[in-house]
């Protein structure tokens, strides 16, 4: 598979965690969504639903884990986030052993790449401008929510 239809690929699973992160927008909560794929199939889905259920750590990727439940090892997992993971994700893609995490961008939150990156976690940044809009729209109406989720408030 050449670099054209990994990403065509990418964008496939990753349209879907776009679509998790419209749900969660629709909730009232942060437009944060996840997926995790084994074999070409989405095993697992989740969204940030922080605010709609007053749970500080249910980030879109714990959400997205906790759905797929016990899948016995993740090793041949992807991690489709439409933002790169907190430390609080990677540190459970890292604990599970996740092989790739991919998100949709970088440029709002630059996350926890080099620490996944240095515990053998292949990380690939599609940097999409709707992924980085749903986010400035965010930001922009609800800056506190924000800053709350991102630990700065």
């Amino acid at each position: 598979m050449d670099d054209l239809q990994k990403r065509q690929l990418h964008m496939v699973f990753m349209q879907e965690a776009i679509a998790e992160a419209r749900r969660g927008s629709e909730e009232g909560g942060i437009p944060i969504g996840s997926v995790l794929v084994r074999g070409g199939e989405i095993v697992g889905r989740g969204h940030n639903r922080r605010v709609q259920k007053n749970d500080p750590i249910l980030h879109a990727e714990i959400d997205c884990l906790r759905n797929a439940g016990r899948i016995g090892s993740y090793r041949d997992t992807t991690l489709y986030s439409t933002l790169m993971p907190c430390y609080l994700c990677a540190g459970a893609a890292v604990q599970f052993g996740i092989g790739a995490v991919v998100a949709g961008e970088s440029e709002t939150f630059a996350g926890a790449r080099e620490f996944m990156e240095k515990n053998g976690i292949e990380v690939i940044d599609l940097d999409i401008a709707a992924c980085k809009e749903m986010m400035g729209w965010f930001i922009e109406r609800h800056p506190e929510l924000w800053s709350e989720d991102i630990g700065e408030l």
